[in-house]
């Protein structure tokens, strides 16, 4: 008896202790920390978002981010008020209210009870120098009640870039041969036109590089960012006038017993007007009536 109570107070402390050892590997703090995760601004914010000094790398800098708010419109004009702070732009934004379900409840003889579920979103675009676009998105983490989703993208376009220069190089070094062989040379004004014809096309080539060129350096110098904000489903309730039912806005009985009568003697002097109106069938008819009791009868 006394080796069976030995085992199963052994038995009892190894169960204790092990509980013990997963109360301690359970921390709340990390839970609560987890759970904050994703409206943290570090955890909003990237290495692809800032910008290296004397790098030699050409950088196109996006964002895009889906997130829910507490408040659609304030929110809105706090990320605008911080996008123009730090030098940036709005070149799209879409606010809008999208009704879920209506319903219109009568609650007396001459008013309704009208109950809207919405859903307020916006999405936005905006553009931000580079140099600010790690900054602006730790001011927009702020806003954020729910992270859906966050992608930076760092695309690298300098070989890109230099191909452009080189092309125009070419084209420009092309271009300035056949304007030299047709000062010298053309004589014929076929070979004139063709010349001329293949130099404008050069000079449009060189140009167009120069134009993506330009483009590639503005999306270098300014950041896109695309946002999508949105919050919980609102309801709203407004007690409105009822709507009257077509009987509603009939005449009293007095009223339409006189246009009946005036319904009705108009109906009359129609049929009046129209038998009137075949009198000389009716006066051949009567003719013929009286010669066939006076004279055929006989």
């Amino acid at each position: 008896m006394k080796t069976i109570a030995k085992l199963g107070l052994t038995s009892l402390m190894i169960t204790l202790i092990l509980l013990s050892c997963k109360k301690a590997d359970y921390n709340p703090a990390e839970t609560t920390s987890d759970s904050k995760m994703l409206s943290d601004s570090t955890a909003i914010s990237s290495s692809a978002a800032v910008e290296k000094k004397d790098s030699k790398q050409k950088f196109i800098r996006t964002a895009e981010l889906k997130f829910k708010v507490k408040n659609v419109v304030k929110s809105t004009y706090a990320i605008e008020n911080a996008v123009q702070k730090f030098g940036g732009f709005v070149t799209y934004t879409n606010l809008q209210s999208n009704i879920i379900d209506q319903i219109k409840t009568k609650i007396s003889q001459d008013s309704t009870l009208e109950t809207t579920k919405y859903a307020v979103e916006n999405n936005i675009t905006i553009r931000v120098p580079n140099t600010q676009l790690d900054t602006i998105i730790k001011s927009i983490a702020k806003q954020i009640d729910f992270l859906d989703f966050r992608i930076i993208k760092a695309d690298d376009v300098s070989l890109k870039f230099l191909a452009n220069e080189l092309s125009q190089k070419r084209s420009t070094v092309s271009a300035q041969r056949v304007e030299n062989a047709i000062d010298s040379k053309g004589k014929k004004i076929n070979d004139i036109i063709d010349a001329e014809n293949t130099l404008a096309n050069q000079k449009e080539a060189s140009d167009n590089r120069t134009i993506a060129n330009l483009s590639l350096q503005d999306q270098i110098n300014f950041s896109t960012v695309t946002l999508q904000l949105y919050q919980n489903e609102t309801i709203k309730q407004e007690i409105i006038a009822s709507e009257k039912d077509s009987t509603y806005y009939k005449p009293n009985l007095g009223i339409q017993i006189i246009d009946a009568l005036k319904s009705g003697l108009n109906i009359l002097q129609a049929i009046l007007i129209f038998i009137l109106n075949l009198w000389p069938i009716i006066l051949i008819g009567l003719g013929g009536f009286f010669l066939y009791k006076r004279y055929l009868k006989k």
